[in-house]
């Protein structure tokens, strides 16, 4: 059976052009910034997965400024895409963690660029503070834009963010969406669904979790082992065991299944480049993992949300 028109979930791209009238690209931008999780202040060696320069491996140097990095994005990605409108995403490591003033900086610079609609901002749950969101809003005010905080989570199991060294618990993180929503700004949560010590069961719950939060949008992964990180050294010893495409797919579904219908999924696979990696997306275009999740719905008839049936009281739902 071929794909069909209809969806199955909320696409960014859909999302993008319904909010802003034309096409939209995100153009990844790199500030000269860490994590708290290197340095010292909440751990040391960072995340097992993460390798020496993050997850941006599209990033142009951080020593160009952020108006140098959009202009040449814009040069590359515009005629490319026939993207007319642009949202500069402040990607990699924990960009809320500088001075409140350099943050400030960047920021405003990022957000008065030509044809900006938003900026997206990466970050940790335990970078965000309430100086900071008040500035965050004071910007999109002034500039008339979005700003959505892309909040880094990985997984809902506390064991398993141990095992990863993640540096702060689910808790941090549902505090840090209560007090970005305080401000009016738009909120995303990263997840990767085969982390070795997450079930399927973890997946539906993130699902859960993420909608009782009333998130606006999730970002998707798959992970990929990086090489010279903690966990390629486990993926090498036989310490990991990895779940195949097809359980993948199988868990994605499950988790779009118990996702409210009106979350974004910016992606459900992302990617890496094979020479930076021992594995990724079990050496298959993600495309293709993307368009075997949407055929696989199709078949079954199965649609985002379509078990989303847990909130606001079921148990009273007879009277």
């Amino acid at each position: 059976m071929g794909l069909v028109n209809k969806p199955v979930y909320n696409t960014f791209s859909e999302y993008l052009l319904n909010r802003y009238g034309e096409k939209t690209y995100k153009l990844p931008v790199a500030l000269p910034v860490s994590c708290p999780n290197r340095d010292g202040n909440c751990g040391v060696n960072g995340c097992t997965f993460c390798g020496e320069i993050g997850t941006g491996y599209e990033n142009l140097p951080d020593t160009m400024t952020v108006t140098e990095q959009i202009a040449a994005n814009k040069e590359h990605i515009a005629p490319k895409y026939k993207a007319t409108k642009f949202i500069p995403y402040l990607q990699n490591f924990s960009n809320t963690y500088l001075p409140l003033e350099r943050f400030v900086g960047y920021l405003e610079e990022a957000a008065k660029a030509e044809g900006v609609v938003a900026v997206y901002i990466a970050t940790r749950p335990d970078c965000i503070r309430d100086d900071y969101l008040q500035v965050m809003k004071e910007i999109a005010d002034r500039y008339q834009i979005d700003i959505c905080v892309e909040l880094g989570l990985q997984s809902v199991n506390y064991l398993t963010l141990d095992k990863i060294n993640r540096g702060h618990s689910l808790a941090e993180f549902i505090d840090a969406v209560l007090r970005v929503k305080r401000y009016g700004l738009q909120t995303c949560a990263h997840l990767i669904l085969n982390l070795p010590w997450d079930t399927d069961r973890d997946a539906i719950e993130a699902a859960h979790i993420m909608s009782a939060l009333k998130l606006d949008q999730v970002k998707l992964h798959a992970l990929y082992i990086v090489k010279g990180t903690v966990m390629a050294q486990q993926y090498a010893a036989g310490e990991l065991t990895m779940i195949g495409r097809d359980e993948y797919q199988k868990r994605v579904i499950l988790f779009l299944r118990h996702l409210a219908p009106e979350i974004v999924l910016q992606r459900i696979i992302g990617r890496a480049p094979a020479e930076n990696t021992l594995f990724s997306n079990w050496s298959t275009g993600w495309f293709k993992i993307r368009d075997g999740i949407i055929r696989q719905m199709q078949e079954q008839g199965f649609q985002q949300g379509d078990c989303c049936d847990y909130l606001n009281g079921p148990a009273l739902s007879k009277f």
